[in-house]
C-alpha cells in the first residue's frame, strides 16, 4: 500500500511508540510485506529467523523488536510488538469505511461498461471502459479493472487474504493480518462465474492482460499472473505465488504458495505443484513431474505384477 502523501520517521515512530535507531529524518512512502518491499516501505519482523532478511531489505523503514545494528540511510523503529504497530498504521491509513449502497459514489465507471443488477462496487474502485459485469459480481474497496474485462455472475474480487499471525502469547490463536492491497485486473481478462480473487496483504494481485479464467478459481492473496494464461475450472492459487505468460492449468490444478511458474508452462488437470517449475514443458503428478516421466512411471507401475510373477514364480 503506498501512502497518498510521504511520511516522516518521526510521525511514525511517536505513533507507533517506538524508539529510533538509525536515519531519524527519513520518510517513509508506503508499507508492505518482506517479499514485495521497496525502497521507501515500511515493513515488520518480530521473528529471530527474518531480521537479517527484513534489515537489509530494500525498506526503508524496519518495525522490529530488538535492537540491532543499523544499515546507512534506514531506519528501525523498536518496538514490543511489530505485528501490532503494523496493524495500527494500517488502520490508520487504510481505516474499514463501509460503503451502504449498491456502487459506492466514489467508484468510477469507464464509457461503455455495462452493470447488470444486483452488483456491489465498493468504495474508490476504478473500471475501465466496454466491461460487462454480470449479475451478482461483487468487486470490493480500491480494485481496478482495465478495458474490457468480463466478469461473470457470483464472482468476487477483493476479498481480504487469508493470512493470520499464531502467536502464543496472544489471547486468540490466530489474529488476522488486516488486506490494505488491491486486485488489479487488466486490459481483456475474463473471468468466470463464482471465482474469488484476494486482494493483496500490503501489495497487489494481479491478472494480466487477455487471461481468461473458467469458473470456480481460487486466486490467492499477491499472486501476480501474467499475460495470456488460461485457467481451467477449480483450479486452486495460494498466495504470493508468480505464474509467468501463457501458462496453462488444467482443472483441479493445486499451485501452493510463493513460488513460480515459468513461462507457457502446462500442468495436466488434477496436478499438485509444490515447488516452482519450469516454463516451456509439460507437467502432471502431485507433486509434480514432467509428464513424459510420469506417465513411464505409471507404465512400470502396472507391470509390476508382470514382475513380480516372473521373480517370485506365483501369481498376485
Amino acid at each position: 500500500m503506498k501512502f497518498k502523501n510521504p511520511v516522516s520517521v518521526k510521525w511514525i515512530a511517536e505513533f507507533s511508540e517506538a524508539t529510533i535507531i538509525g536515519n531519524t529524518s527519513g520518510i517513509a512512502t508506503g508499507i508492505n510485506e518482506i517479499h514485495q518491499v521497496e525502497p521507501g516501505d515500511i515493513v515488520f519482523v518480530d521473528h529471530p529467523k527474518y531480521y537479517d532478511k527484513c534489515i537489509h531489505s530494500a525498506a526503508t523503514v524496519i518495525l522490529i523488536n530488538k535492537k540491532a545494528e543499523c544499515p546507512d540511510g534506514k531506519t528501525l523503529l523498536i518496538v514490543n510488538d511489530p505485528f501490532e504497530a503494523y496493524l495500527k498504521l494500517v488502520n490508520h491509513f487504510r481505516p474499514f469505511t463501509p460503503s451502504l449502497t449498491a456502487i459506492s459514489e466514489t467508484a468510477v465507471i469507464g464509457e461503455g461498461t455495462t452493470i447488470m443488477p444486483n452488483i456491489y462496487i465498493g468504495n474508490n474502485v476504478v473500471i475501465g471502459k466496454d466491461c460487462i459485469i454480470y449479475p451478482n459480481v461483487t468487486i470490493l474497496d480500491h480494485c481496478i479493472l482495465g478495458n474490457n474485462v468480463i466478469i461473470q455472475a457470483g464472482t468476487v474480487i477483493g476479498s481480504d487474504a487469508f493470512y493470520y499471525n499464531k502467536k502464543t502469547n496472544r489471547d486468540v490463536h490466530y489474529k488476522k493480518m488486516k488486506s490494505c492491497g488491491r486486485v488489479v485486473i487488466e486490459d481483456y481478462v475474463e473471468i468466470g462465474a463464482g471465482c474469488t480473487i484476494d486482494r493483496g496483504v500490503s501489495g497487489d494481485t494481479i491478472i494480466g492482460a487477455g487471461t481468461k479464467i473458467d469458473n470456480l478459481v481460487q486466486i490467492g492473496h499477491d499472486t501476480e499472473i501474467g499475460k495470456n494464461c488460461l485457467f481451467a475450472g477449480q483450479v486452486g492459487i495460494a498466495g504470493a505465488t508468480k505464474i509467468e505468460d501463457e501458462v496453462i492449468l488444467w482443472g483441479q490444478v493445486g499451485i501452493s504458495k510463493t513460488l513460480t511458474i515459468g513461462k507457457g508452462a502446462i500442468v495436466y488437470a488434477q496436478s499438485g505443484v509444490k515447488d516452482s517449475i519450469e516454463g516451456g514443458k509439460v507437467y502432471f503428478g502431485s507433486p509434480v513431474e514432467e509428464a513424459r516421466e510420469k506417465m513411464k512411471e505409471f507404465i512400470w507401475i502396472k507391470r509390476i505384477p508382470d514382475l513380480w510373477n516372473k521373480v517370485m514364480g506365483k501369481k498376485v
